[in-house]
């Protein structure tokens, strides 16, 4: 079976609660199983709690303010910095407020150690705070825990439709390439990379159905682990550095700026010089896994969003647009009022990796 129809059928089986190991075969699952354990001996488990990102963004910039929950794992927490700046919600925030020229207000749901089945949870409590826009960080966690791909799609599929039904827009940076990642010993590493990039495709298959845009974070890190990795990893080798986060951050900014209808009109159609164009998902969500930064967002043709292949969706590669410097976040803002569900942080805490 190619990739597109195992991501095809994988997406299939996740939506009609099917198991989905026959599209990854028996055979890779027990060695990952077996090989998982030995990665987490040598990761270790997260135990710190990182600084939290909920607050205002972009001061002195004018409203209406944008307000942005961040949802997922610890990727999406900043697991690993000790400064709030370096978190991935600090650059999300700052880089859209910049961008945006608007005040943002972001908080964040995200756990350490949470798999894609605390999702429905998260977005929940978000749906609480009326956000305009929800960014998704997960999927690493179901992988190096070897949770069925089919199982963490449907709660993948589960959370967004949450959030969809309540009027939110989603963005997912679906699950990253974790053969880059350099604790993980062969042949897990590339039993993983095969893993994640089939749960890639599979989220994306996913999160388009049920209303949302994902991008692939594929192997964003991979490049320049290889060349630096102390610099874009953190102690443990596993979860990112304060400049791996930045680096996320950049990827998922253009996204959420096209979710919130805030790119200039020069950026409203696919440009075929810049490999983007029109595709079925199941094909654009295989292109997507292997090329971070890939956007993958529903449309229609001849005005219906289906064809032959299933439904149409752009692929767009975003422009990735100047770095801002990220702030720490103002716990108060003094120009609008704040539901009282959305001053202060949940509470965090640590629960593995």
């Amino acid at each position: 079976m190619g990739a597109t129809g195992a991501a095809r059928k994988l997406a299939s089986a996740a939506a009609l609660g099917g198991g989905g190991l026959s599209v990854l075969g028996a055979g890779l699952y027990g060695v990952l199983v077996a090989e998982a354990k030995i990665a987490r001996k040598v990761i270790g488990n997260a135990t710190d709690v990182p600084p939290d990102a909920t607050g205002w963004y972009g001061r002195g910039r004018p409203g209406p303010a944008i307000r942005i929950a961040l949802l997922g794992d610890s990727s999406a927490a900043g697991y690993g910095v000790q400064r709030v700046e370096d978190t991935t919600g600090a650059h999300l925030a700052t880089g859209v407020a910049a961008q945006a020229d608007r005040r943002v207000h972001l908080r964040s749901f995200a756990k350490v150690g949470a798999q894609s089945s605390a999702l429905a949870g998260q977005a929940d409590a978000a749906i609480g705070t009326h956000p305009d826009l929800a960014v998704v960080l997960i999927g690493a966690n179901d992988v190096t825990h070897s949770v069925l791909p089919s199982a963490s799609v449907r709660h993948l599929a589960e959370g967004v439709r949450r959030l969809r039904d309540a009027g939110v827009a989603v963005v997912v940076g679906t699950c990253p390439d974790l053969g880059t990642i350099r604790p993980i010993p062969p042949p897990l590493k590339q039993v993983a990379r095969e893993w994640s990039r089939r749960l890639a495709a599979a989220q994306t298959i996913t999160v388009v159905e049920n209303g949302g845009r994902s991008v692939s974070l594929g192997d964003i890190l991979g490049p320049e682990f290889e060349a630096a990795p102390a610099l874009l990893f953190g102690p443990d080798r596993f979860h990112p550095s304060a400049d791996g986060y930045k680096q996320l951050a950049s990827v998922l900014v253009p996204s959420c700026l096209a979710a919130l209808d805030l790119l200039p009109d020069d950026e409203s159609v696919p440009e075929p010089l810049r490999r983007e164009g029109i595709l079925p998902v199941a094909a654009a969500a295989v292109r997507a896994a292997r090329t971070p930064g890939t956007e993958v967002d529903g449309t229609e043709v001849g005005g219906s969003q289906r064809g032959l292949r299933g439904r149409w969706v752009e692929l767009r590669h975003r422009r990735r647009r100047p770095a801002t410097p990220a702030e720490s976040p103002d716990q108060h803002e003094d120009h609008d009022e704040v539901p009282e569900t959305v001053v202060g942080a949940p509470p965090t805490a640590p629960s593995g990796e």
